[in-house]
């Protein structure tokens, strides 16, 4: 199997995770910059602004922002057609709130830009990657306030005009729907709840106000350049039942409902049956405003970008409630837990495209894993190669057999980064390795890992290496 040249072969990462350099030239503080390192039960305390002899992950990242002539030429070494990177939204407007954007933030995403078109890499640029201003957060109570819409347009405006020239693939808010699958989703939405709060409302509304912008954005990003392709990004949970007892098809129908949700009204424009019956469940309503509404019906995305990394089991109990399975029998384990199924990259792929045909992007997939140093100090990932040709051959296989659309594929992480789940170093992604711990020591220098061979080489051969 091989695919043509338009497909756009790369990898993604998001500016929290590597840029460092936070409060660099202007930049203002994001929600990352005050997450710590998770604890022993994986929770990571956000504080209300950095503290003294506190390690936050996110002020050093991987120091891309020194290091991005470096990276680049390593991606492109790699033969990447396209980078999936994102804007950090507090190094345009430091506050969220400014009326004038901070020049030397736009100045340093120009060099970007040009490094990537000096190798005739593709950008796909994301607006909002787990990035809101923490200003936003903390005065006016992050995306519950409709303000936020006026503030993230204006971002939006300059970014799409400053980088029209060099940018036509844009994603607007990353794993939207994460909002209503998360318990608390602060990386999401900045959203940390109030006592008393009721929490479904909130999501619902917090999650219209950032569909609202997204529309929204679609259509600026239109109006400014009639070539621009603008998607919405979703983290996708292929999900099984555990028998074929019609309860359990049940349950998988309720358990997916967050996620069509998302995917209902950026892609066709209003709230779907399945919308409204999680409403209903709630016993709430909402009266949306007609011209919310009408922006939503207007700016539908032009494609879907998804991450896949798992797909989950579920059953209807005894008490008729959807239950989630801790694993599937059938598939293999990730160090971290995660269910590795390949197969199911395939059936998201064609469940995505046989609900909406949109073009789709896989814009995350990859294996989080402890890599070591051999002897000669070489990091020989041949799991990490396995997981990778597994998937690719799958996704390969949806687009020639059963011919969905998919424009180009993503690898998570082709460089070591910091973990947005617990702030970790050692769970590396990378195809390129990078010195630095959980405790943020190291030399930060780069090494290149036996996959980082491997990918180059499916790259080069269009797929036809994968095995």
């Amino acid at each position: 199997m091989k695919l043509d040249n338009t497909f756009l072969w790369g990898g993604a990462t998001a500016a929290n995770q590597i840029e460092g350099a936070y409060l660099a030239d202007g930049k203002g503080l994001n929600i990352a910059d005050v997450e710590r390192v998770a604890n022993d039960k994986h929770i990571r305390k956000v504080d209300s602004k950095p503290l003294k002899d506190i390690y936050y992950p996110s002020h050093e990242g991987i120091d891309f922002y020194h290091h991005y002539k470096e990276d680049i030429k390593l991606f492109a070494e790699m033969g990447f057609k396209c980078y999936r990177m994102s804007i950090s939204w507090a190094r345009i407007f430091p506050n969220g709130d400014e009326l004038e954007p901070n020049i030397a933030g736009l100045e340093f995403y120009d060099k970007i830009f040009k490094e990537l078109k000096r190798y005739n890499i593709e950008p796909v640029v994301t607006l909002s990657h787990y990035e809101t201003p923490l200003n936003l957060v903390q005065k006016y109570g992050s995306w519950r306030n409709e303000k936020l819409i006026e503030f993230f347009l204006r971002y939006c405006r300059v970014v799409f005009e400053r980088y029209d020239k060099y940018v036509s693939y844009w994603v607007t808010f990353n794993e939207i729907n994460e909002i209503l699958n998360q318990n608390e989703p602060y990386h999401q939405a900045g959203i940390l709840f109030n006592d008393n709060e009721n929490r479904f409302k909130t999501k619902i509304l917090v999650s219209h106000n950032m569909m609202v912008a997204s529309a929204k954005a679609v259509k600026l990003g239109h109006e400014i350049n009639p070539n621009n392709k603008i998607g919405c990004m979703v983290q996708w949970p292929l999900t099984y039942t555990a028998t074929c007892r019609p309860k359990d098809m049940l349950a998988r129908q309720k358990f997916m409902k967050n996620d069509f949700y998302y995917t209902d009204v950026m892609c066709r424009g209003y709230y779907s049956n399945v919308c409204r019956s999680i409403w209903k469940e709630e016993n709430l309503t909402f009266d949306f405003k007609k011209e919310d509404l009408y922006a939503l019906k207007t700016g539908t995305v032009d494609f879907i970008s998804f991450s896949y990394y798992f797909s989950s089991v579920v059953k209807m109990n005894s008490k008729d409630k959807v239950e989630k399975l801790d694993g599937n029998p059938y598939v293999k384990k990730t160090s971290w837990g995660w269910d590795i199924d390949p197969i199911g990259l395939r059936l998201s792929l064609n469940q995505l495209y046989d609900r909406y045909q949109l073009p789709l992007f896989i814009v995350e997939n990859g294996l989080g894993a402890i890599d070591k140093k051999d002897e000669s100090g070489d990091i020989n990932d041949d799991y990490r190669i396995q997981f990778l040709n597994d998937h690719i051959k799958e996704m390969m296989k949806a687009i020639i057999e059963d011919q969905v659309k998919v424009s180009g594929y993503t690898s998570w992480g082709p460089i070591d980064l910091v973990s947005v789940g617990t702030g970790e170093m050692k769970k590396r992604y990378g195809f390129i390795y990078v010195d630095k711990e959980n405790d943020g020591t190291g030399s930060l220098k780069r090494k290149r890992k036996k996959s980082f061979y491997w990918y180059k080489n499916v790259i080069k051969t269009n797929g036809e290496s994968i095995e």
